[in-house]
């Protein structure tokens, strides 16, 4: 029988402080970041503990999705790569497969599918590429481009919204903003389907809760001196205030554990901006292992598995 592994990849978050420096540097593709972006990220974290939970939170979704397998009788192991932190994507498919995977599935915890997920399936098919130029056995390869339909994570999303909307004294006129992660504007001109796929998640969940009062904006745009995709999330805030809003639920659609983007950008920043402007700010909590939404990733691994998968890619020739 063929031996089969699935591996949750993640983009990853430093633990501490000391690791801030080298994950930025990473994300900036080896450049060093200047000083005053180094220090004003380094605030951030230290606003939200000195570190992010995320690398805790990923290996708690990795077990319990291993555990969920196993009660339905696919006794698989699950592994967990980060982008840009260890342990690293090309690292531990090279431990999977050393752990003798035949078959591999991937799945990026970003439910929606972006140019910018496209990393992941490079690390995975570029690690399997180079043991496949040194001779090593081959592992066949399968990246799940999106799930952000997937119906057990809707429910999952769902429920979360419906618990944080019982925290208002009248959830009805309670308006429901979801958010995902900004990207460069220039995806849209590219033909990226990331924001219809943000837009299709915000849908089916606003269905499911016959949601009548609801915005849509994009958060955590990076500071490149482009346009990112907006609108923003803050400036959303300050409309809906103008227009006579006092109660928001900040909804992220775009993000399944907690992190940076959600503890800071949401939980602080956000609801800052919220109080300065006399309104209630909630949000409903993330998904991190909750039951059903581990659920819905093993109804998506299982699909991937039962599936033929694709051909481990020749190395490219060298120069």
């Amino acid at each position: 029988m063929t031996r089969e592994a699935v591996l949750l990849m993640a983009y990853g978050s430093p633990d501490d402080l000391d690791q801030v420096e080298a994950y930025y540097t990473d994300i900036r593709r080896g450049s060093p970041p200047p000083p005053e972006l180094l220090e004003e990220l380094k605030d951030r974290y230290r606003a939200i503990g000195g570190g992010s939970p995320l690398s805790r939170l990923v290996e708690a979704q990795r077990a319990a999705l291993e555990a969920e397998l196993a009660r339905r009788g696919r006794l698989i192991p699950v592994y967990a790569g980060m982008r840009h932190i260890a342990p690293r994507i090309g690292d531990v498919v090279g431990r999977l497969a050393d752990d003798g995977a035949e078959r591999l599935v991937a799945i990026a915890l970003a439910p929606q599918q972006s140019s910018n997920g496209a990393g992941y399936r490079r690390a995975v098919e570029g690690a399997l590429a180079v043991r496949a130029a040194a001779g090593e056995p081959a592992t066949a390869s399968s990246v799940v481009a999106s799930w952000h339909d997937a119906p057990k994570f809707i429910e999952a999303l769902a429920a979360a919204v419906k618990e944080a909307l019982e925290r208002f004294p009248d959830p009805k006129v309670v308006t429901v903003v979801f958010t995902a992660h900004s990207l460069p504007a220039r995806v849209v001109a590219e033909g990226d389907v990331y924001p219809d796929e943000v837009r299709h998640t915000a849908d089916l969940v606003q269905q499911r809760l016959g949601l009548s009062r609801v915005e849509h904006a994009f958060q955590s745009a990076g500071r490149t001196g482009e346009p990112w995709l907006g609108p923003e999330l803050l400036s959303t805030l300050r409309r809906l205030a103008s227009d006579g809003v006092r109660d928001v639920l900040v909804a992220p659609v775009g993000f399944v554990a907690d992190h940076l983007e959600v503890l800071y950008d949401i939980d602080i920043e956000a609801r800052a901006e919220a109080d300065a402007l006399g309104m209630h700010l909630e949000r409903p909590r993330s998904m991190n292992d909750d039951p059903t939404f581990i659920a819905g990733l093993a109804d998506v691994a299982i699909a991937a598995l039962d599936v033929a998968p694709s051909p481990t890619p020749a190395p490219a020739p060298h120069p």
